[in-house]
């Protein structure tokens, strides 16, 4: 019997970097996506490896009936034995100013995927959180064990509350649960994010850039390809208990959004003027400055192969040129 993924979210970003690598295991891939940031064209790496084991479905994740539907049609093509769940509001500013996208989008899709799970007896789940659950404690360096946690977003909040839903399911019905804490990750394709948003502002008057806040800011950032390598790693890897919570990031202090922004001038329009706004934070739930700690990561064996300076630099070649095609 074929082994079956059914990835939640694997139109997005991360999901059709994932998707590749997951079909080079030769699995039936069930993607799920509602396509509110991802596109089904983002699909085709994978296809041009697996093209018949690759199964789309256009579907609302908080919507209980649809979700549980395309859970029991995948039963139909092997043993499904994982849950990737990506799927969440990426725009922190849109749930800032109406909450209900990430009740809905956020933390309805955690709670409607592990009722389809349980419903479907499919006992282990990935699931990609967030820096955002650990709010603003500033220079403090980021553990997993570190508390309280007190997000000061929306989209960190309903992250929170995701993975508080996920170790209950774990008290009751889940073998493993992966809970990935991502920092912010770069590459392409790009749908939203700081290098985005300045090279399209560039594009638009390549004369002067704004940028929100006064461009102190400073975050970890990894290259997309050094974080599905990382999710692969922990994946493989046996644990203590059911559940495993693990920070994903360079082993860096990260890089300021002054940096970025001059970075992407360079590339894209070196005469522009940078005109910086002010305050330390870029919106309401901006978490300016944080640093994670990734000795629980290392343990398993795991470096990037690229610092946030780095992973920056990747990622804003690898965006002009998707832009200009």
């Amino acid at each position: 019997m074929m082994n079956v993924s059914i990835i939640a979210g694997g139109a997005g970003f991360i999901g059709c970097n994932l998707l590749p690598m997951l079909a080079q295991e030769g699995r039936q891939l069930v993607i799920l996506d509602n396509l509110s940031r991802g596109q089904e064209r983002y699909l085709g790496s994978a296809k041009s490896i697996a093209h018949d084991r690759i199964h789309f479905f256009n579907t609302d994740l908080s919507d209980r009936s649809a979700t549980l539907n395309v859970f029991k049609w995948a039963k139909g093509l092997g043993f499904v034995d994982e849950v990737w769940h990506l799927a969440a509001n990426s725009d922190i500013p849109a749930g800032v100013i109406d909450p209900m996208v990430d009740l809905k989008d956020t933390f309805l899709t955690t709670f409607e995927i592990l009722n389809a799970m349980k419903e479907c007896d499919i006992r282990s789940i990935h699931f990609a959180s967030s820096s955002a659950i650990y709010g603003d404690l500033g220079s403090t360096l980021l553990h997993e064990g570190i508390g309280p946690l007190l997000p000061i977003s929306n989209y960190g909040a309903m992250k929170l509350a995701s993975e508080a839903q996920i170790s209950a399911a774990a008290e009751n019905f889940l073998e493993r649960a992966n809970i990935f804490r991502f920092p912010n990750v770069v590459g392409t394709p790009a749908t939203h994010g700081v290098i985005l948003d300045f090279i399209n502002k560039l594009y638009k008057n390549d004369n002067v850039l704004n940028v929100l806040g006064n461009g102190t800011q400073q975050k970890s950032y990894l290259h997309v390809s050094d974080l599905v390598n990382a999710l692969l790693l922990i994946r493989s890897k046996s644990i203590k208990g059911n559940v495993e919570v693990v920070n994903v990031g360079p082993i860096d202090e990260g890089i300021t959004v002054k940096s970025i922004a001059e970075k992407v001038v360079a590339n894209i329009s070196p005469n522009a003027q940078i005109i910086y706004g002010e305050g330390g934070k870029g919106w309401v739930g901006d978490v300016p400055k944080f640093t994670y700690s990734t000795e629980r990561l290392q343990s398993y064996g795991w470096l990037p192969k690229l610092n946030s300076a780095q992973a920056i630099e990747r990622a804003i070649n690898e965006i002009s040129l998707e832009l200009a095609k």
